[in-house]
């Protein structure tokens, strides 16, 4: 089971030039977990009879659950998943793309079945440290009769932990342009007009464009022309926070959460 969300935790019309020389998005930022508000929509998985789907994922996939590199196909990050089955309860993730690991993630679900304990390194789309976390989900459905405990839906209901290079960004204005950069590697330099711009260091995004309106920016992360995210990040009053609603588009899901300038 990965934790999908490592992206949502970090990650109009365009105001004059004059008043971006000041703008209030320009800094650096910290998302803080506590605040997450997470999709109420669950994350569905299979596991019985030596086989695993995750039939939530974009896209689905159904393998063998022997611990060996299983080829999957149509994701950006990955292109081998492998899944452990380590006891009744608790099950292991190795994922790679090209022959080299860039997620492990572990699972186990408390006795009773109705919450689970996850942790994970991602280095899917960094060029430096993996990003960690850990956390907790809440069953909402139980699997079928004789599967693993992992089977069912869950809903990620809180983190405890995440690195801060998963959770840290920086925004840089200069006249109507906006520059990203994160300590993961991803950056991008766009015109605030919402025309397309390049998208460097991310292996799912190719293009973004960016609208800034008073103190609101308005970001669409672009795969090959297709939407993958929205992300809408306001700026509080006193400019020491932002409250961000991150939309993603593959999965139709909303995270709210809070940043705070660093």
């Amino acid at each position: 089971m990965k934790a999908l969300i490592c992206g949502a935790m970090l990650c109009a019309v365009v105001a004059p030039c004059s008043a971006l020389a000041d703008s209030p998005i320009d800094g650096t930022w910290k998302a803080d977990v506590s605040s997450a508000q997470m999709p109420k929509k669950p994350d569905i998985f299979l596991l019985k009879d030596g086989m695993y789907s995750c039939k939530t994922c974009t896209p689905a996939f159904t393998i063998k659950a022997d611990g060996t590199d299983q080829a999957v196909s149509g994701h950006p990050y990955f292109d081998t998943v492998a899944i452990k089955v380590v006891d009744p309860n608790t099950i292991e993730e190795t994922d790679k793309k090209a022959g080299k690991t860039v997620t492990t993630s572990k699972v186990t679900v408390a006795p009773g079945g109705k919450t689970a304990a996850f942790e994970f390194t991602d280095s899917s789309n960094t060029n430096g440290a993996p990003v960690t976390g850990k956390g907790v989900q809440t069953q909402v459905a139980a699997g079928p009769a004789g599967s693993h405990a992992i089977s069912g839906s869950w809903v990620t209901t809180s983190f405890q932990s995440m690195s801060d290079n998963g959770l840290t960004l920086t925004y840089k204005t200069a006249g109507d342009m906006l520059t990203m950069t994160t300590p993961t590697g991803q950056s991008y330099t766009a015109k605030m007009d919402g025309s397309d711009a390049p998208y460097k260091g991310d292996p799912g995004l190719t293009s973004v464009n960016v609208k800034m309106m008073a103190r609101t920016l308005v970001e669409n992360d672009m795969r090959s022309g297709k939407l993958i995210a929205t992300i809408r990040s306001t700026v509080s009053k006193d400019g020491k926070s932002i409250a961000v609603s991150y939309y993603d588009a593959l999965r139709g899901r909303t995270t709210h959460f809070m940043a705070t300038k660093q």
